[in-house]
């Protein structure tokens, strides 16, 4: 049995046959029973790989799942990036953003999204060549932000505020971070009764109107959104301008 074995072995390697003890391709690091499905919604059949350049910056445990922090760092691919999605596995509603960070970004964003449970967390980054390049994280959770109605609800005179914006720069060195909060519902349509309402389009544009970063945004995006962007240089104005999918638009000198 045992020389039988062994001569089996020799022909698989002669045919070129891979047998078990063969190196395997890797795999998901987090091991996720989604991933093979959200590799096909969101990547296709296009080449990709796991890429610890590409950073999830994530709180171990979210205390608020309606308030989760994110942050995508992908500056080390910066100046080659076409586009940026963000999306978690075992959300109801899984993709966050889609982001196109033009020249003058540094590929640094942050932001807040909600958790319906304990989920992994991935931002895939496609650069010209045609690759995506994949980044994970994981972020405990009790569970229900996506399914939580937003505060707005509960007020009154939270339409006499849609859409307010305030906003800082911050200036490091000789780059530009800019921070602003925009007034929101940002309802994900799970909640009885309430129907979805949320940012669709966001564009942060220089004094010239050019677009230095772009996003499209979805349900996920947690109320009243925060967002935080990273710009080489300091000159300024920037604008800001978003729509919602009710046809809303908003805009503001930063």
């Amino acid at each position: 049995m045992r020389a039988w074995s062994n001569a089996l072995l020799f022909a698989l390697a002669l045919s070129g046959v891979p047998s078990e003890a063969a190196e395997p391709t890797a795999g998901d690091p987090l091991d996720s029973v989604m991933w093979e499905y959200n590799r096909q919604i969101f990547l296709a059949d296009q080449p990709y790989r796991f890429d610890e350049r590409v950073l999830v910056e994530l709180p171990p445990f979210a205390e608020d799942p309606t308030q989760v922090p994110l942050t995508v760092d992908a500056s080390a691919l910066a100046g080659r990036i076409e586009r940026v999605i963000a999306w978690a596995d075992l959300n109801p509603i899984q993709q966050i953003f889609n982001w196109y960070p033009a020249a003058g970004s540094r590929a640094r964003l942050s932001l807040r999204f909600k958790v319906q449970q304990a989920t992994p967390v991935r931002a895939a980054v496609l650069t010209q060549d045609g690759v995506w390049h994949v980044g994970s994280g994981f972020v405990d959770a009790a569970g229900g932000g996506c399914t939580a109605p937003s505060m707005a609800n509960s007020d009154p005179y939270w339409e006499s505020h849609l859409g307010e914006i305030a906003g800082r720069r911050f200036q490091a060195g000789s780059a530009s971070r800019y921070r602003f909060k925009v007034i929101h519902p940002m309802d994900t349509g799970l909640v009885n009764n309430i129907p979805e309402f949320f940012l669709q389009q966001l564009e942060l544009r220089d004094g010239q109107g050019s677009v230095l970063s772009r996003m499209e945004l979805f349900p996920p995006v947690s109320e009243n959104p925060v967002f935080t962007f990273d710009l080489e240089g300091t000159e300024g104005p920037h604008r800001l301008w978003l729509r919602d999918n009710g046809g809303n638009e908003f805009e503001r000198t930063l």
